[in-house]
């Protein structure tokens, strides 16, 4: 997609919005149930991943890692925003890798330590690339990148959490916890 078919993609979206700010508001949703052994089954546009603990919190490995579910999240958002914005911007980027990472302290999730924050640290995204730009345009597609990026914008302000009780039926997806 070139920087044409962006804009005539984009145009009457921003339109629309712009004239009914409420039809931009755009739900994203997901989905898990009970698995076994502590593990739960997420319900994913490529199908069902089945996801764990970690190996450091007392997991074997062989589900996939939330953190990593997130950092994973994190780069596909960056990258689609990144692509999008050096097209916006008329950038040509070749060869192109982002990478998100971070790290955990399992002391803080395992309890062991009231002191130690629970959850992924000072995430990082970096993009790696070939192109022709000087620096002060890599510079702008960065902080354009971070502050249109949907993924990385959330982790400024954390989620409520909710358990309530369901009501009272059969459920074909529930897994009973004992």
């Amino acid at each position: 997609m070139n920087r044409d078919e962006l804009r005539a993609a984009q145009t009457p979206l921003k339109e629309r919005y712009r004239q009914h700010p409420d039809s931009a508001l755009t739900p994203v949703s997901a989905r898990a149930t009970f698995d076994v052994p502590p593990a739960v089954e997420v319900a994913t546009w490529a199908g069902p991943v089945r996801a764990g603990l970690h190996r450091a919190t007392g997991g074997d490995g062989a589900d996939a890692c939330s953190g990593d579910m997130l950092m994973e999240a994190l780069v596909a958002c960056a990258g689609v925003t990144l692509h999008s914005v050096a097209v916006a911007f008329g950038v040509d980027l070749r060869d192109v890798t982002v990478r998100a990472e971070s790290s955990f302290d399992a002391r803080g999730t395992l309890g062991i330590d009231r002191g130690v924050p629970v959850g992924v640290a000072e995430p990082r995204v970096v993009a790696e690339v070939t192109s022709d730009a000087d620096d002060a345009t890599l510079e702008r597609l960065a902080t354009a990148t971070e502050r249109y990026c949907v993924v990385g914008q959330s982790l400024r302000q954390p989620p409520t959490f909710t358990v309530s009780r369901r009501a009272p039926g059969p459920d074909p997806t529930s897994t009973t916890v004992r």
